[in-house]
């Protein structure tokens, strides 16, 4: 029998799912020190984050957490393998977009404008020496990455305090999972909206291992002028990207990989279920319209394995 709680936490939910409800309240503690941590590093909207900092420095090298290097080098790797389509210097562009806040407090304004990313390739990383510097006018935000990664580090955070145990993370619908694998694995709804009622219209799962990512232009949709702003822009232009699917949800060995493959999609339009196929991914793509495409094994019918 397992045993779940959920709370606030990055902007989204937390939820934490164990096999042995004797484990919950250790595997919840490990979660909640992990966000803690990815909070302190990487929130653009947090004035005391390092990621703040670095932003503010005015291109002089910044002292930096080993979580904020993690951080850094998770955003990007994701910048490397998919040729720029996920860029970690898009916090400007983020900003002169609107998403200038946290999203709840973001609310409709002037006329937008939209600014191209500097390209990550700017950005100079000592891991090591844990020295980050970027130029003056860049602006750093890992918000393709870093919930995925926190939710991997939580989940094998939250294991290792109760013994290798079976536990399941998700954080805004980056789910994770660690410990030995469910005989029947873990039942996921997959949606347009993780927080919508379970009944919702979508497809559930059984997830025997690794982690799930959604990303989706349903949610975090903002208006600035006459024009509807969502969150997922394309670093070359700075605007959001044409909306050929609304909600595209992948499997992988890790929730990172899961979402930079689930956020890529969404920026690569029609050429996206080619490209998951070379790669070997499972999704399930749901474009604008409703109709639904699958990739690499991703089951056609209800909770399948995954």
């Amino acid at each position: 029998m397992t045993a779940s709680t959920s709370w606030p936490a990055l902007g989204t939910n937390a939820t934490v799912v164990v096999a042995d409800p004797a484990g919950l309240a250790a595997a919840c503690a490990g979660v909640q020190a992990v966000i803690e941590e990815i909070d302190r590093a990487a929130s653009r909207f947090r004035e005391d984050s390092e990621i703040s900092r670095v932003n503010a420095a005015a291109g002089a090298p910044v002292l930096v957490s080993e979580a904020f290097v993690r951080a850094a080098r998770c955003a990007l790797r994701a910048a490397q393998i998919t040729g720029g389509d996920l860029d970690p210097t898009v916090g400007a562009s983020l900003r002169v977009a609107g998403y200038d806040r946290d999203f709840v407090l973001v609310g409709p304004g002037a006329a937008v404008r939209f600014a191209g990313a500097a390209g990550w390739r700017v950005v100079e990383l000592d891991d090591e020496r844990r020295l980050i510097r970027v130029p003056a006018g860049v602006e750093l935000d890992f918000g393709a990455t870093a919930k995925a990664l926190a939710a991997d580090m939580a989940a094998a955070r939250a294991s290792m305090r109760i013994g290798g145990g079976s536990v399941l993370v998700s954080l805004g619908g980056d789910i994770a999972t660690a410990g030995p694998a469910l005989a029947a694995g873990w039942s996921v709804r997959v949606t347009d909206d993780h927080a919508g009622v379970p009944d919702a219209p979508g497809q559930t799962i059984a997830l025997r291992s690794g982690g799930l990512a959604t990303s989706s232009t349903t949610r975090r949709r903002w208006t600035r002028g006459s024009t509807n702003v969502h969150h997922i822009l394309d670093p070359a232009t700075g605007a959001p990207a044409r909306e050929h699917w609304r909600t595209v949800s992948v499997a992988a060995a890790c929730c990172v990989d899961a979402n930079i493959a689930s956020t890529t999609a969404i920026i690569r339009g029609a050429g996206a279920p080619a490209w998951l196929e070379g790669a070997k991914l499972p999704a399930r793509l749901v474009a604008v319209g409703g109709t639904v495409t699958v990739t690499a094994g991703w089951p056609a019918g209800e909770r399948a394995a995954a």
